[in-house]
């Protein structure tokens, strides 16, 4: 079984992407940023912000996908300056402090728009622990 979940953003479409996919008990979450439906950023200046603003979208993603954040099992941050490595993670542990899926944060060069200073992917299993 194979779902796509997409979000109708003009770039799933250009880039052949989608927000995220399910196979099976599995459900990707692509790279997710702080953009809005409108494709204006979140927060531009707050990293803890955005970080709030994509879990959220991750979480949406997931639910439309059949899953929930307590199936995440691995989170990748990518951020522009380990600086704001705090605010970010104190975001993530808000969503993920009782869950507590394997985690890798590595800073990046820039991301797609420059205000933008975090982007997320997760992994989850549906029938994880079963």
């Amino acid at each position: 079984m194979r779902k796509i979940v997409s979000t109708g953003t003009s770039w799933e479409r250009a880039f052949g992407y989608s927000r995220a996919v399910r196979a099976g008990d599995n459900v990707y979450v692509a790279g997710t940023t702080a953009v809005d439906e409108t494709g204006a950023v979140i927060g531009p200046d707050d990293p803890y912000a955005q970080a709030k603003a994509v879990l959220d979208k991750i979480e949406a993603a997931l639910t439309e996908a059949g899953a929930s954040m307590r199936d995440v099992v691995r989170t990748r941050i990518f951020v522009t300056d380990m600086a704001h490595a705090d605010a970010i993670g104190r975001a993530h542990g808000e969503f993920f402090r009782d869950i507590r899926p394997a985690a890798t944060m590595v800073q990046v060069v820039k991301l797609i728009d420059p205000r933008l200073l975090v982007e997320i992917e997760a992994d989850a299993v549906t029938r994880a622990g079963d």
